[in-house]
């Protein structure tokens, strides 16, 4: 089967006097049946190409859904009188959502099944839960398309009925307040999908009439509603990426007037919780790398902040949790996450970890006078596990560790650190594994190198019982914690944003070009992956050093940066432009254009490539990875094989359900293997 050529009807796009031709831009019409027909008949020449691979693509999907225990649940905790907790059934896509009153041996009260809600529906995601103080009354949010605009429904717990009166297109976020009445929520702008206005509701009333609360006029700012630990207030929280602002309102005076916090100014960030007669704020005024302050709630401007944990110039404040007689922080220092527990009358101390790459964090703690503390850890060897710490005895019980069906041995697999010099002599850390019996530094060992590198998002070492189909298979899979990410600290983020941008791209290139040097495997072996922003990096690498790999998977990738950023009714768009720059500035035009994946396709040989979009992706829009597509087809001297995947009923997040979404992965492991020659 021939590779579909896509029809070009040349668009002149012009900016700063500098002009552009994009023969692709008649796709972003997602109405327009040619277009339909375009993605359709990709999708028919990725099946057509990778039809050999279709037994073994079942037998990777049987394989990973065999490693996940299928009537799973979570751990439960303890909130308001019940313990909560999710659980699934054999053969069930969809979480059910429980709670058992008093005692973890009492009747199980199934509050929501979201597979019965998702029967007969090609996507269903519940994006959110809440129930009423009281606990009489659950709210939740459903969305059936993939772009993550929901529908927020209420059911009566005590009768099972779901009421007739809903609200339609909001985005997920919403909060009760203490009357058992009134809920809050926000609203996206329909056109940008940007997050801009706070209702309230009350129950039973017609959800048209709702009254607006709160809007926020700043385009490069969105809001969200939330609440205390103490549940007694209520949190309105504006934020862009590089500033924030919040209101309060007492939980229990839900008609009453929100009260600012600290009124926004550029590059302060705060956010904000309550315990006894103050806020305790994690912020970053004159604070790189953020501290933690308390304010009276009677005083709570800047002028009032007092410093408790001070800014450290090697240390990154993450998060912190309040507890009656402690203070928790999740923190980050040389990379890897520190849990640091620190009584209110004595002096602190560690959690310890052993593994040399892991992830570690805060779990849910909703009660406040306990002395026991939640947290989570993985490894890339070690799967998913829920403790509880003692913080008064010092000894920690596993809860729960996530079981791999079909048994793991950590002792079979090989985890390690190793770091790579850039070109500007910075240090960036590699997290890798691998199976002992299978690797050798002989340079022909496959290698997926996955990255993200965005937003200040750290890629933290993770377990992945999926993984293990490529490990056990030859595979060695590496992380890279390039800039972008807040990985080492805040300096790491700025040092991979707006226009320090390429730092992100020459990063990742130092360290494929280390992992091949140090033999753990060669550019004939090598393979780049990275999703939404991490795509973008894999087709800016892509264009800068195609000869590095033999092949790389794009996910949702943002790749036609300029003209994304410069079309401000293009979801998100104007909140990125802390991110990135704005392109009506010529410098940042300039710069994005010097790297903008779209742009710089070039006649020249690219490696074997993957590439995946939802049709109802908000985030990135489908146009984007479908007209790089179409350009690197037109314009690639190779032979290598390059291939399309649309999902026509999803969107960001890809398929919906537990199960379905592996058969997505299950293609991209074919893919590698299929360029490895191993089927």
């Amino acid at each position: 089967m021939q590779a579909p050529i896509a029809p070009k009807n040349p668009q002149l796009l012009e900016a700063h006097g500098h002009q552009r031709i994009d023969d692709y831009y008649w796709m972003n019409d997602r109405e327009n049946p040619e277009v339909i027909a375009y993605l359709n008949s990709e999708n028919d020449y990725l099946k057509a190409v990778m039809q050999p691979t279709e037994k073994f693509q079942k037998e990777l999907f049987e394989e990973m859904k065999g490693r996940i225990k299928e009537d799973d649940q979570t751990v439960p905790y303890f909130k308001s009188g019940y313990y909560w907790y999710v659980r699934y059934e054999k053969g069930g896509e969809y979480p059910i959502y429980c709670r058992k009153k008093g005692s973890q041996a009492g009747p199980e009260e199934i509050i929501l099944n979201v597979n019965e809600l998702a029967q007969g529906k090609p996507f269903y995601q519940v994006g959110g839960t809440s129930t009423t103080p009281n606990q009489m009354i659950l709210a939740f949010a459903s969305d059936e398309i993939g772009r993550r605009i929901y529908t927020i429904h209420f059911k009566n717990l005590e009768t099972g009925e779901i009421f007739e009166e809903n609200i339609p297109e909001i985005t997920g976020n919403f909060v009760w307040a203490a009357d058992n009445l009134t809920l809050f929520y926000s609203k996206q702008d329909p056109e940008t999908l940007r997050s801009h206005r706070i209702y309230k509701h009350k129950l039973g009333s017609d959800p048209s009439m709702d009254q607006l609360i709160f809007e926020e006029i700043d385009e490069e700012f969105s809001c969200m509603v939330h609440k205390s630990k103490t549940e007694e207030y209520l949190f309105i929280h504006s934020e862009s990426t590089i500033s924030s602002e919040m209101k309060f309102l007492k939980s229990d005076q839900p008609d009453g007037e929100f009260q600012l916090l600290q009124e926004r100014i550029p590059h302060l960030e705060y956010a904000a919780d309550h315990f006894g007669e103050f806020f305790w704020i994690k912020t970053n005024e004159n604070a790189q790398n953020f501290k933690l302050v308390k304010t009276p709630v009677s005083n709570t401007g800047k002028e009032n902040w007092i410093d408790v944990i001070p800014n450290r110039p090697d240390v990154l404040l993450e998060d912190f949790d309040l507890f009656s007689k402690y203070l928790v922080t999740q923190e980050r220092s040389n990379g890897l996450t520190q849990i640091e527990i620190k009584p209110w009358d004595g002096s602190g101390f560690s959690l310890q970890f052993e593994d040399e790459t892991y992830t570690a964090w805060v779990s849910t703690n909703p009660e406040f006078d306990t002395d026991i503390l939640r947290f989570g850890y993985n490894s890339l060897v070690t799967p998913s596990s829920i403790f509880d710490f003692h913080m008064i005895a010092g000894e920690k019980t596993l809860l729960k560790q996530q079981e791999v069906v079909g048994g793991h041995d950590p002792e079979l697999y090989h985890s390690e650190r190793i770091w790579a010099k850039a070109g500007d002599g910075v240090m960036v850390p590699i997290s890798l594994v691998y199976k002992k019996s299978l690797f050798s530094k002989t340079g022909k060992s496959p290698l997926l190198l996955y990255a993200y590198g965005s937003y200040g998002h750290s890629m933290d070492a993770y377990f992945s019982s999926n993984r293990l189909s490529l490990l056990d298979r030859g595979f060695v899979f590496a992380i890279a914690h390039i800039r972008g990410g807040e990985d080492l600290g805040r300096h790491w983020y700025e040092q991979g944003k707006m226009l320090n941008k390429q730092n992100t791209f020459t990063d990742f290139i130092a360290c494929a070009e280390f992992l091949i040097s140090e033999n753990y495997t060669s550019s004939d072996h090598l393979y780049a992956m990275g999703g939404s922003a991490g795509g973008l990096l894999v087709g800016a690498v892509i264009n800068m050093r195609p000869e590095l790999f033999n092949g790389a998977i794009a996910n949702v990738p943002f790749v036609d940066v300029v003209t994304t950023m410069l079309d401000e009714s293009i979801p998100l768009t104007t909140g990125e432009f802390q991110e990135w720059g704005n392109p009506k500035d010529k410098e940042y035009y300039d710069y994005m254009l010097s790297y903008s994946p779209y742009d710089n396709v070039e006649a020249k040989g690219y490696p074997n490539l993957l590439v995946t979009s939802g049709l109802h992706d908000s985030q990135v829009q489908y146009w984007e990875p479908t007209k790089w597509v179409a350009k690197l087809r037109d314009l690639k001297t190779d032979k290598n094989l390059l291939l399309l995947d649309t999902n026509m009923e999803a969107g960001h997040g890809g398929a919906s359900g537990r199960f379905n979404a592996l058969k997505e992965l299950a293609l991209e492991y074919a893919f590698l293997f299929k360029l490895e020659r191993k089927i």
